[in-house]
């Protein structure tokens, strides 16, 4: 009998161990702090105070978290950035390559992202619906970000961003920082070149641009962002939009004295000027071309507009920019936004920076 009781006892004891167990639990739960926030679509979000893990899904999500120097944080990347590594941010961490897939480019896998159990998921190019189906699947925060990019225009939904992310990872100094930093470097851009009379400027234009993919010669951005940082005069301004696909007509109408070629269309370019229509305009038959850094891969790295800038200067106003070594410059601003030096690291992706010997660039593509 007095084994019963003492059984009965042991139980008793037993259940209320689990009992204070499960409150224990359930408060530790309930000490975890929360703070509302908008997002850049409108919708309320309720995220963690200390966020310690997070996840970036569409383009320039993981970039941005980078820019905050917060990749001690990231627990998952899309398989696209694991598979192609041709981008700064990536060049500059890659043992973010080293960390589990979470789904396919532009958004991931709600199964996947939830598996590696992120405090808030930073969202990017999506709209309120598809946040809160993926909010609803995973069972974590999601925050949506407009990227912007590195126009005037488009700047100040680029910092908003920046600082939203910020924000949610206590990462407020650095945006701030960083912001001011890109502020700085524009404004010496500018001031380089602000006197210099229109009748004074060459005429350039840049081709090759990339635009959901590549392209050849005929691909271009009236808004050029370097252009727009160096007052540059650029032929296809009049156009007036975002980006355009332009006649080949129009080209030599334009009549660039200068073309500089976004690398990431260099092969294609090279075809386009291989045809003998092209050799009547000025840059071509004087010699006038050049290469620079592709800048929009999985969208803008904003880091290689301003660094394009710097290089194109010294092309178009010598005198404005003889203090800057161009490989000197693009590391220094490289290691601002992406905590290190990749410039070679681009150089052999891309080329760099060059005068485009056309004959030879001819024949280098004929033997690829």
């Amino acid at each position: 009998m007095n084994k019963i009781k003492q059984y009965g006892i042991v139980v008793m004891m037993l259940a209320l161990l689990l009992v204070v167990g499960g409150c224990a639990g359930q408060q530790a739960e309930e000490k975890i702090e929360t703070v509302k926030i908008e997002d850049m679509v409108g919708r309320e979000v309720e995220v963690p105070k200390e966020v310690d893990k997070t996840i970036g899904v569409g383009a320039g999500a993981l970039r941005l978290i980078t820019y905050l120097e917060a990749t001690d944080k990231v627990v998952g990347v899309e398989q696209f950035e694991k598979r192609d590594q041709n981008r700064p941010y990536i060049m500059g961490h890659p043992e973010l390559t080293e960390l589990p897939s979470i789904g396919p480019i532009h958004g991931g896998d709600a199964e996947l992202i939830a598996a590696q159990s992120p405090d808030v998921i930073f969202a990017t190019y999506t709209d309120g619906s598809t946040a809160d189906s993926l909010q609803e699947k995973t069972g974590i925060p999601v925050v949506v970000l407009s990227y912007g990019g590195p126009s005037t225009m488009e700047r100040d939904t680029y910092y908003k961003g920046l600082k939203l992310m910020a924000e949610v990872l206590n990462k407020e100094d650095r945006a701030e920082e960083l912001i001011q930093y890109t502020e700085d470097v524009i404004d010496d851009l500018q001031q380089r070149t602000e006197d210099i009379a229109k009748a004074d400027k060459p005429k350039v234009y840049a081709g090759g641009i990339g635009q959901r993919g590549s392209h050849g010669i005929v691909s271009t951005e009236p808004a050029y962002p370097s252009f727009e940082f160096i007052n540059a005069n650029n032929v296809a301004s009049p156009l007036g939009m975002e980006h355009a696909m332009v006649s080949k007509e129009k080209l030599l109408e334009w009549d660039p004295e200068i073309i500089f070629v976004d690398e990431g269309g260099y092969s294609l370019v090279v075809e386009d000027l291989k045809s003998p229509e092209y050799e009547s305009i000025s840059a071509v038959e004087n010699g006038e071309l050049y290469g620079v850094l592709p800048y929009n891969y999985y969208t803008t790295n904003f880091e290689t507009v301003l660094i394009n800038s710097y290089y194109m200067g010294k092309i178009i106003y010598p005198e404005q920019f003889s203090d800057i070594a161009s490989e000197k410059k693009a590391d220094k601003i490289y290691e601002k936004f992406v905590g290190a030096p990749v410039y070679d690291q681009m150089q052999e992706a891309f080329g760099g920076y060059k005068r485009i010997d056309l004959q030879q660039a001819i024949k280098e593509v004929e033997n690829k």
